[in-house]
């Protein structure tokens, strides 16, 4: 099965507001999140899913996400990146 990652305007305009480091850091960890066989096993399931369902740590940010699934083909919508202290304000 292949995964695909999709950004909303919010999260693009989170990552960008993150310098360029973190970005980086963060872009290589969803690309290795995304070539693994489920992905989801790497995700906690938020409780509150009113911001998404899923999450992904990437050391003190959180990617928040959903799932959309179409036949073989996985989208992971990314809705934000935010440092954990925001994360779920």
């Amino acid at each position: 099965m292949k995964y695909h990652a999709k950004l909303t305007e919010k999260a693009k305009k989170d990552l960008l507001s993150l310098d360029f480091v973190t970005q980086k850091r963060i872009k290589r960890k969803l690309y290795f999140y995304l070539a693994q066989k489920s992905p989801i096993t790497y995700a906690k399931k938020i409780k509150n899913d009113r911001l998404g369902d899923y999450r992904f740590r990437i050391g003190d940010y959180r990617v928040i996400f959903d799932i959309d699934s179409r036949g073989n083909i996985v989208i992971l919508l990314i809705l934000r990146i935010k440092h954990r202290k925001e994360a779920y304000l």
